[in-house]
């Protein structure tokens, strides 16, 4: 009886949630207000901000307008009384290898984008535009048609972006199959990826490859991902918790030098980025063979394919760098039941890429093993029912507020996936082996 109650009042506490508007205010210029992508101009009400300076995110806010007021004083009077004096620190951190923040288009290598898709052509569509809007001298984009059913990826590509855009299909489902097609048929030093469901900022992909050219060992990178639109409760509770957003400062990761402040490094690989935004130095990630094609979504393992591939490259012996320069805006799900989903399947994602790791890098037991206790305590802490609190260290700068209380019920499903992760990931690659015999 007392958890049917607990269900319901979260249930509605859930509905309750209001939407909030997306927008960008740059600080320089007298500053400048203009709605998120895809996004109507900004109103009364509450409003999820990017705080930029010189056209660089450097935090986030949450704003609320009061009605009848010019929505650019209030916001600007905000941030300027949050903002501590001068930007948050967008460069490496101390001891990190030196970042092009302010690349030059002949510090920058020749990119592949691979973009894998199944059955999405009008999301995809707004994804492509945003890429072909670059100001990357030198790179290709590549579509992986992941298992398709009809031809309106196809016909998308073809009709729109023939001459832009090369067009390759994968007929196995799943994504790190996509991704490997991808890995396979790209011509670029540097492979960059990033999702259908992106809209990408004009630096985007500068930002996200020039450290390669800074830093000869730099394996991998990564990028922030920030909210395209708050439209739904199931979109503002997850922005509420974090989202995908890793932070406004920069950061390198070396396996020589590993973090004082990352105990479990390097297998808490959600910290490093998520796969919407990341690249990869060509050579390394063939080297390390690509992505499992048993993790990810499309497969019995549920996910995990990016987090498989920034452990392979940090164990390979290459650095990983974050930095918040590299910006997308992602288009969370929109429903609850796509929450439950979600929960589901970053707990098994979890389990089922540390599972890959151990089958694929056995040498890495050891250290895995030394880690479990604490690693344990990490995972009952990360899949905790969190109630609202306010923000630590305020904004700009950090924008996981906690505005709204996380689901037990959203809790215990990231539990149970993280239990079916290593069951998952090996009925998926039994189902890979027989699909090969």
């Amino acid at each position: 009886m007392y958890r049917a109650v607990r269900a319901q009042q979260e249930i509605q506490r859930f509905l309750d949630i209001e939407p909030v508007q997306v927008a960008e205010l740059e600080l320089d210029h007298g500053g400048v207000l203009r709605p998120g992508p895809g996004s109507p101009p900004v109103t009364h009400g509450e409003v999820f901000v990017l705080v930029r300076r010189g056209g660089r995110p450097i935090g986030t806010l949450l704003g609320s307008v009061p009605q009848g007021a010019d929505p650019k004083t209030v916001l600007m009077d905000l941030a300027t009384r949050e903002q501590a004096p001068g930007p948050p620190s967008a460069g490496p951190t101390e001891g990190a290898a030196p970042t092009a923040t302010t690349a030059q288009p002949a510090t920058v290598p020749f990119t592949s984008v691979v973009v894998a898709t199944r059955e999405r052509a009008e999301k995809l569509a707004h994804a492509l535009d945003s890429l072909l809007a670059q100001d990357h001298p030198d790179f290709e984009i590549v579509v992986v048609d992941n298992a398709p059913v009809t031809n309106a990826t196809r016909d998308l590509v073809e009709r729109k972006y023939a001459e832009r855009v090369r067009y390759v299909t994968e007929p196995a489902p799943g994504l790190a199959v996509a991704h490997n097609k991808g890995v396979e048929t790209a011509h670029g030093e540097v492979i960059a990826f990033t999702d259908d469901d992106v809209v990408a900022d004009p630096r985007w992909l500068t930002e996200l490859t020039a450290p390669f050219t800074a830093d000869p060992g730099l394996g991998c990178a990564t990028g922030l991902i920030l909210p395209a639109r708050l439209r739904t409760p199931a979109q503002v509770l997850l922005e509420s918790h974090g989202g995908f957003a890793k932070g406004f400062t920069a950061r390198m990761y070396d396996p020589q030098d590993p973090p004082a402040d990352e105990p479990l490094f390097p297998f808490t690989a959600g910290r490093f980025g998520s796969g919407a935004n990341m690249a990869f130095r060509t050579e390394v990630l063939r080297a390390a063979g690509g992505f499992d094609p048993a993790t990810g979504a499309g497969t019995l393992a549920r996910g995990g394919d990016d987090l498989y591939g920034f452990v392979r490259v940090l164990a390979g012996g290459h650095r990983l760098h974050y930095t918040p320069l590299a910006l997308v805006w992602h288009h969370h799900r929109e429903t609850w039941r796509d929450l439950e989903t979600q929960a589901y399947g970053y707990g098994a994602g979890l389990t089922a890429y540390l599972t890959a790791i151990l089958v694929n890098r056995p040498g890495l037991l050891p250290a895995f093993l030394a880690r479990l206790p604490r690693g344990l305590a990490h995972a009952r802490t990360l899949t905790a029912s969190r109630e609202a609190e306010p923000a630590a260290d305020g904004a700009p700068g950090g924008h996981d507020a906690r505005t709204h209380a996380w689901p037990a019920r959203l809790s215990r499903l990231q539990r149970r996936g993280m239990l079916y992760g290593p069951v998952g990931y090996l009925r998926a690659r039994r189902a890979l082996r027989g699909a090969a015999r």
